[in-house]
């Protein structure tokens, strides 16, 4: 880990809210000392997201199972992306684990049949941080999911989307950062939309952005 500190920065630890849209506002936790332990952060993990998707009509269960593990591959990959993206314009203090190492370990550990702690994770990945991510959707968002979704008369013309986006630190084990925000998106959207969406959002606060 890094060894240098910026011990004249500290951030309050209540909840910060900011309005993102006209009609709705996310809500930031940061810990106290959230930019001070970021600095010590080289390498953060992001973990495939947990997805649920509303139950629908003619979908069985089994089914929906199955589009779940799709959207969180597809929402991890694109998440990967966009911060990797940014990390070379060196808007970032840190790095971030390739998704294929971080999966390939966790998979040779049983997860996620097998249940980690936070401690686990970080000592079986060998990384700083864990992003973790919870995403409630109430269609899914992959475009062959939603055509076959529409087809069989599911779904309705939009998609209410619930994100909640946290930051962990593995020496400490607590939750350092953490962004909640609700989505609304049309029959249009799709994963990398939505993700760089909530990405411009989420990124600037942050505690490893670079102004």
């Amino acid at each position: 880990m890094k060894t240098n500190y910026k011990t004249n920065v500290h951030l309050s630890s209540a909840f910060l809210a900011f309005c993102l849209l006209a009609t709705s506002c996310a809500k930031i936790y940061y810990h106290p000392d959230a930019i001070t332990i970021a600095e010590s952060h080289e390498v953060l993990a992001i973990m495939p997201p947990v997805v649920s998707i509303a139950a629908q009509k003619k979908v069985d269960a089994e089914s929906l199972i199955e589009q779940q593990k799709t959207e969180s591959i597809n929402f991890q990959k694109e998440i990967y992306a966009w911060l990797l993206k940014r990390k070379m314009k060196n808007q970032f203090t840190c790095d971030f684990q390739q998704t294929d190492n971080t999966n390939a370990l966790l998979a040779r550990a049983g997860y996620p049949d097998t249940l980690l702690t936070t401690d686990e994770i970080c000592s079986l990945l060998g990384v700083d941080g864990v992003i973790k991510t919870n995403i409630a959707l109430s269609k899914p968002m992959s475009d062959g999911a939603a055509i076959a979704l529409l087809l069989i008369g599911g779904g309705g013309s939009t998609n209410e989307i619930r994100v909640n986006y946290n930051i962990n630190d593995c020496e400490m084990q607590q939750l350092i950062f953490s962004f909640d925000h609700k989505y609304s998106g049309g029959i249009g959207s799709s994963t990398s939309r939505l993700v760089d969406e909530m990405m411009r959002q989420i990124s600037k606060k942050m505690p490893h952005f670079k102004p």
